[in-house]
């Protein structure tokens, strides 16, 4: 039988926008209503994102849930035994395989929601993320607020120097911008 419990379904969900859109904040909240349905929950996140804590998924506004720093995607598996829901944050940051380790968990019946950024710093889609929002069976974009026009920001700007990928920062590093402002941004 394709799945292992078959009274049990599992399936993908994708939240994903910009910097400041919220991603994190709607990720906290669908694993705390698992936990109030009494549904056994286990969170990771990239070991390498320490901006609010080593040891749980913190929202810009501070909401906070404990989780699990993971090196790499497999070893989501090793850690995900006997449960019904898997979040997991900052997706954008893991490997690839973060791909075929979401699959497997739904396969065997977890309900996996996974948060990241959908572009990069330039506006490019960002690591893994397009193809997990290929395989999700739901996908949600949040978007932040434009700091330059107040219109619905979908970029998540730069305004540091630097050309790494991978830039952990916060309102000092970057800031949400829509796509008209972002484009200005980047050619000024």
């Amino acid at each position: 039988m394709f799945l292992e419990n078959a009274s049990r379904r599992g399936w993908v969900e994708v939240i994903c926008g910009s910097m400041f859109s919220g991603k994190t904040e709607e990720l906290i909240r669908r694993l705390k209503r698992a936990e109030f349905a009494n549904q056994k929950v286990e969170i990771f996140k990239p070991r390498i994102d320490v901006r609010y804590s080593e040891e749980e998924v913190v929202s810009h506004d501070s909401n906070a849930i404990p989780s699990t720093p993971v090196d790499t995607a497999r070893n989501i598996l090793l850690m995900a035994e006997d449960v019904d829901v898997v979040g997991i944050d900052e997706a954008q940051f893991f490997d690839d395989g973060i791909v075929d380790v979401c699959r497997e968990l739904a396969n065997r019946g977890i309900r996996v929601i996974v948060a990241g950024l959908d572009m990069d710093y330039t506006g490019k889609p960002f690591g893994p993320m397009p193809a997990l929002m290929a395989q999700a069976e739901y996908v949600t974009k949040v978007h932040a607020i434009c700091v330059r026009c107040g219109n619905l920001a979908n970029h998540s700007h730069r305004i540091t120097s630097g050309d790494q990928l991978v830039m952990l920062g916060e309102k000092e590093t970057y800031q949400p911008l829509c796509r008209h402002c972002f484009h200005i941004a980047t050619q000024e």
